[in-house]
């Protein structure tokens, strides 16, 4: 049943990095919202999981964004199933750990391939379909996307490349009437900081610090992020393109003084 949040009912949402953290809380809100939503990523059991709560049969797409063939795969499964595309959430991302003292060639493109390139192409497939439907993009990007941390370097610019890459192609189609918008959350209990290098105990410490880096004096819940991205996605923000929303508790706005 859709709820006030926004009435996505005949909408078909396809969510990138659908199987934890946002992207799956995406996944399941726009599924309560009424939408048909098609799930991608790499392990096909998380995938399973998210889909039964979801409130409708979800298709689900294992795949690597980073394989071109999988990408199109993803966009040609989703529009051969429901028989059209209505949104896109690119969501996919990871985070490593590195200066410009430590960090390699590797990691680089290791973070630019699956933060930026995957988007790029996919957002490239996509298009087409969203024209029809004068849909809408949602890509997730980061507080790290406009504000500058150390020791998170090449994560640091492949979200702020995306925050570019949102403003761009809002421009490149609004003519079309699609809408281009971007989230840009701040410490989000996920499993993302874990997979990026930090340990439990380093994890702690991390969520404990987060009390006094963020204005709201905590991290935020994927829910959180997912209701702002059902937002953007949504008619309700039918006036709004090129935006880069802050859900971030503040963050962005703080200054150490």
């Amino acid at each position: 049943m859709a709820t006030s949040l926004g009435n996505l009912t005949g909408k078909v949402a396809l969510i990138t990095g659908a199987s934890s953290g946002i992207g799956a809380a995406t996944a399941i809100l726009m599924s309560k919202l009424g939408a048909s939503v098609a799930l991608t990523g790499r392990k096909e059991e998380n995938l399973k999981r998210v889909g039964e709560q979801c409130n409708s049969k979800p298709l689900l797409i294992p795949a690597d964004l980073v394989k071109e063939e999988d990408t199109k795969r993803v966009i040609d499964t989703t529009v051969q199933h429901y028989g059209k595309l209505n949104i896109l959430v690119n969501c996919a991302g990871i985070i490593e750990l590195g200066s410009i003292e430590n960090t390699s060639l590797e990691q680089y493109d290791r973070i630019f391939d699956v933060n930026l390139r995957s988007v790029y192409h996919l957002t490239m497939l996509a298009v087409p379909h969203l024209i029809q439907t004068k849909g809408s993009i949602v890509n997730v990007s980061s507080v790290n996307g406009i504000r500058s941390f150390a020791n998170v370097l090449a994560y640091n610019m492949s979200k702020s490349a995306l925050d570019q890459f949102t403003r761009c192609t809002a421009l490149e189609l609004a003519p079309k009437q699609v809408r281009v918008n971007g989230v840009n959350p701040g410490v989000i209990i996920t499993e993302l900081q874990k997979r990026g290098g930090l340990d439990e105990e380093a994890y702690a410490k991390f969520l404990e610090r987060s009390k006094e880096t963020h204005a709201l004096g905590r991290p935020g819940q994927p829910e959180e992020v997912a209701k702002a991205i059902a937002f953007l996605a949504s008619d309700d923000s039918s006036f709004i393109t090129g935006a880069s929303l802050p859900v971030d508790g503040g963050r962005h706005a703080m200054c150490p003084r």
